[in-house]
């Protein structure tokens, strides 16, 4: 019996430094993997914005390869994907924005600064939807594909980085005819 329960914490730690070692093995470790990956993607429900096209639920279901953004005018990683999020609306992508536990006038200010990329746009003044949604923080970016479905939630600004690595070719994936 002694014997045996020597073998106990050698084996423990095995199997502890296998769960390290596989972890490490991701492509970002950081990473917090979505749930909602492949699946339909979580009602919208926001309140409007004032001077916006309203981001409704109809919306992320329509046809075709889209973006929905969650932000704040009190987020600094925000600032820096504003210019990628312009880039990719002046090409013609639908961005959804979600102005997430803010200040109305604050979120104005910022997009009178910044530009708006937003083709819709609707505020989560509790965080509720985010919640839904399975958002950590802003600035968060989902593709959705023309069924409605996550195809990638990418936490952390766009740059243009990340938009070549991850994002275009999740944008792909959507709009292939088998997902």
């Amino acid at each position: 019996m002694a014997k045996a329960l020597m073998l106990v914490p050698p084996l423990l730690f095995a199997g502890l430094a296998a769960t390290f070692f596989l972890g490490m093995q991701r492509e970002n470790p950081d990473e917090l993997p979505s749930a909602l990956a492949g699946k339909p993607a979580p009602a919208v429900q926001l309140t409007g914005m004032t001077g916006a096209a309203p981001f409704t639920d109809a919306t992320l279901r329509e046809p075709g390869v889209k973006l929905v953004n969650y932000w704040a005018s009190w987020c600094a990683p925000c600032r820096v994907e504003a210019p990628t999020l312009e880039k990719l609306a002046a090409e013609g992508v639908a961005i959804h924005g979600v102005n997430y536990k803010d200040k109305p006038e604050n979120a104005q200010s910022f997009l009178a600064e910044l530009g708006n990329p937003y083709a819709t746009m609707g505020a989560d003044p509790n965080g509720r939807m985010a919640l839904d949604w399975g958002v950590y923080g802003v600035p968060e970016t989902y593709v959705i594909d023309g069924e409605g479905r996550i195809i990638l939630r990418f936490p952390g600004p766009v740059t243009e980085r990340t938009l070549q690595e991850t994002i275009r070719p999740a944008m792909e994936k959507a709009a292939a005819p088998s997902n």
